[in-house]
């Protein structure tokens, strides 16, 4: 006979649970509805837990004390965000500008000028290669364009005097001509043996020393202008209609995850990769500072304005069977409207629903609400003044 006890104990303890559960969880009695157990029985166990609470804690229900039906309630207006649309991405840094100093023509270096972060600008002369053969050419240049040109003087003088001839004196215009282009070459080519920056920058690593002879492909040294940094990152394609040129960005480097610096959109790609479905988009980041250096990694995020959702209080969300809903006022009545949320924010909830700005939701007393249940309302909860992400 004790499995029957046992029995009879179990059951007892699943109806107190039951009743416990349908008197006091939100939309139990939706579910026991859909589960099958006759609306009779939900109905009772309801009323008697109400009649229970009333005589027990003499809430507005308690007939005794001549109290109203109406439930006791606090509602929140509700209020009106955008939602939080926020991009993130990991980006690479480079240089403004960067190159890779080669000489024109081979030789030995007979002068280094350069050191690793020296800072140059356009035109300073870094290194210096052995030019005595150049020099030689360019005198000897010279010298014939003395000759020619004294050579034209004197056919000018002669045709004056009628003892020479147009011809002979154009001839020793062009010879002149001529002489004064090879002079030039060859000032060129001795100009050439002088290695100089081609950009302002700083200097990066230096892998000559005066007495090595280079080449035409050695490289002399590196030069970053890392003034700006170009800072590279892909998005995804979602971002592609609503990313522009000069929108902001805030960049903060994996180096200095206490700074965060600003920059803008420079230049966005004219397709999106097919394999990875992203865009790529490139910012320029002032380094004024000069705290950045290229190859530096970036953690990249972007704000841009989401569409506009009612925003009700966190507390007067709640879950049934159906998903989420909340209750709301409507002529001094409870109305259950379901909703879907759409974003959670620290001080309200995005929904989309029906429900608008400016109406109340109840975010306490919620427990005895039923469809069309009569509202006392004893505060008004305002949302904050300003709803934007």
């Amino acid at each position: 006979m004790n499995w029957i006890k046992q029995g009879i104990i179990i059951l007892i303890v699943m109806l107190i649970t039951g009743a416990i559960w349908v008197r006091y969880f939100p939309g139990a009695g939706e579910i026991a509805a859909n589960a099958g157990i006759p609306e009779r029985l939900v109905g009772f166990v309801t009323r008697s837990s109400e009649v229970t609470g009333n005589k027990s804690d003499g809430g507005p229900g308690n007939r005794r004390g001549g109290g109203s039906d109406a439930s006791l309630v606090v509602v929140a207006a509700v209020g009106e965000a955008s939602i939080n649309n926020r991009l993130t991405a990991i980006g690479d840094g480079e240089a403004r500008r960067s190159v890779i100093v080669v000489p024109y023509s081979s030789g030995v270096l007979e002068e280094v000028h350069m050191v690793p972060g020296q800072r140059v600008t356009a035109g300073s002369v870094l290194a210096v290669l052995d030019a005595e053969a150049e020099k030689i050419a360019r005198d000897q240049a010279a010298l014939t364009v003395d000759t020619a040109l004294e050579k034209v003087g004197r056919y000018e003088t002669l045709l004056e005097s009628l003892a020479g001839t147009e011809v002979q004196l154009t001839d020793a215009r062009n010879e002149l001509t001529k002489a004064q282009l090879v002079l030039r070459e060859a000032q060129l080519e001795y100009d050439r043996r002088s290695i100089r920056a081609p950009i302002d920058g700083t200097i990066g690593f230096v892998p000559v020393e005066r007495g090595d002879y280079i080449t035409q492909t050695t490289e002399v040294a590196t030069i970053d202008d890392r003034s700006v940094i170009l800072l590279d990152f892909w998005v995804p394609e979602r971002f592609a209609s609503v990313i522009n040129v000069g929108d902001s960005v805030k960049a903060v480097p994996a180096s200095l995850p206490g700074r965060e610096f600003s920059g803008e959109i420079s230049a966005i790609a004219s397709r999106v990769d097919r394999e990875s479905r992203t865009l790529l988009v490139r910012a320029e980041l002032d380094n004024e500072e000069d705290l950045l250096r290229p190859g530096m990694s970036f953690r990249v995020s972007m704000q841009f304005a989401g569409e506009t959702y009612p925003a009700v209080d966190p507390l007067a969300i709640q879950w049934s069977s159906d998903g989420a809903f909340v209750w709301k006022s409507l002529n001094g009545k409870s109305e259950k409207v379901p909703v879907r949320i759409i974003q959670r924010n620290s001080d309200y909830v995005l929904v989309s629903g029906e429900i608008a700005r400016g109406e109340d939701v109840v975010v306490e007393g919620i427990q005895n609400l039923r469809p069309g249940s009569e509202l006392n309302i004893a505060r008004r909860i305002e949302l904050p003044a300003s709803s934007g992400t």
